[in-house]
């Protein structure tokens, strides 16, 4: 995919290695194994401990991801303005009160209230965490450095459920101190932000007054570039058409766990599956650097067709740890892989904005799949996964294919 002057970039890149990418990677290393440690739970704690229908999982988790969209627009502007530090501080920080508001929960409302103060965080601290992760990166090596931040985040989304999985058998197989557990290392992660820094930015006066369009990401350090170009809302609209078919991966597990697994091992497949994205996106994020974005996004579109596919046909739960693999495939070729393409289309002083709108627009697709899917979702959770996943098809051979003008 092209660039912000059309062309595809590839290529190494040095110096990549910077004290933010260290300090937010372990940050988000702490708040992932938080979330995740409750994650694979929370399906179940809705349905069979607070009696919920299984609709309501679906919809729980698309208000909470509609609720971060929404923030995850504003956020991007801010972050382009405001003290970015702040921000993620703030975002961290709500993200951990919403799980204290889900670990006291009696009824399933106040899990949803919780969630969404959890995804306003996720919201808030976003855009900014990710302009702060590029700052200093050299663009050639940006997919590196997504990369390898989704693979300390991703690798706390397989301590946390491991963690889970002894708590749930060392506590009786009761889930609701798991959900407490879950808040120390949601605290921690706040703590750890006072160990980011960010570069000053120059003022309007400093740069004389001027207002910088069209210009290559990473070409004009600390200027506000007015709009975001073309070749960016191409890419984001692509992006952004593919998450209405991308439910949350609640649904997944429950699909999992019809398929025959006990809640015990559902948390040891969800282990499987982020293992897979831990180990794989630092490669996929290399492999972009050097082949472009573009083509290995639609290789994760794949991945994401034989997953949902595989998972709707399965008629055995020994289909799952295979195709929750390749699952993992799909996520490492486009979680970190598309913040990194998004960011080598705009200017330094648009990369909030581009991050926030991105991640909004999305984000919001994602709500979108979670009601249809959850109210389409039935006693067996096929027909969505059947339909998402020859959509993921189509769209894996158009972005393949995808060549400019």
């Amino acid at each position: 995919m092209a660039d912000g002057a059309g062309r595809e970039v590839t290529g190494g890149g040095s110096g990549w290695w910077s004290r933010n990418l260290k300090v937010l990677s372990a940050v988000s290393f702490l708040q992932d194994s938080a979330s995740e440690l409750l994650y694979p739970i929370l399906p179940i704690f809705l349905t069979v401990t607070l009696g919920a229908p299984v609709a309501v999982v679906g919809v729980v988790e698309g208000l909470a991801e509609g609720a971060a969209s929404v923030t995850k627009l504003a956020a991007g502007r801010l972050a382009d303005r405001a003290g970015r530090r702040r921000m993620v501080a703030v975002g961290y920080g709500l993200a951990a009160a919403g799980k204290v508001l889900i670990a006291v929960a009696l009824v399933w409302p106040v899990v949803l209230a919780g969630r969404c103060v959890d995804r306003l965080g996720k919201g808030v601290r976003g855009a900014p965490r990710d302009t702060l992760l590029v700052e200093g990166v050299p663009v050639a090596a940006r997919g590196r450095a997504f990369g390898f931040h989704r693979s300390m985040d991703t690798a706390g989304a397989v301590v946390g459920p491991l963690l889970g999985l002894a708590g749930y058998e060392l506590l009786h197989h009761r889930l609701r101190p798991l959900l407490v557990i879950a808040v120390i290392p949601a605290v921690a992660s706040v703590v750890l932000v006072a160990a980011v820094r960010e570069r000053s930015r120059p003022g309007p006066a400093a740069l004389g007054g001027r207002a910088v369009s069209g210009a290559v990401a990473g070409s004009t350090e600390g200027v506000v570039v007015a709009a975001l170009p073309g070749s960016y809302w191409r890419v984001v609209g692509a992006l952004t058409a593919f998450s209405v078919v991308n439910f949350p991966d609640a649904l997944l597990l429950l699909r999992v766990k019809a398929l025959g697994l006990s809640v015990a091992w559902v948390i040891v497949a969800y282990v499987v599956y982020n293992g897979a994205y831990a180990a794989l996106s630092y490669p996929a994020g290399a492999l972009a650097d050097r082949l472009g974005p573009r083509r290995i996004y639609g290789m994760g579109l794949g991945c994401f067709a034989v997953g949902y596919l595989g998972l709707g046909l399965a008629a055995s739960s020994g289909w799952v740890w295979p195709l929750l693999i390749v699952y993992g495939g799909f996520t490492a070729c486009t979680d970190g892989v598309g913040k990194a393409w998004v960011s080598r289309l705009v200017a330094a002083g648009q990369q909030g904005r581009a991050q926030g709108t991105f991640q909004g627009l999305t984000g919001a697709g994602v709500l979108l799949a979670g009601v249809w899917a959850g109210l389409a979702w039935g006693g067996s959770g096929r027909v969505p996964l059947l339909v998402s996943g020859m959509i993921g098809v189509v769209l894996a051979v158009a972005v393949l294919a995808w060549r400019r003008g």
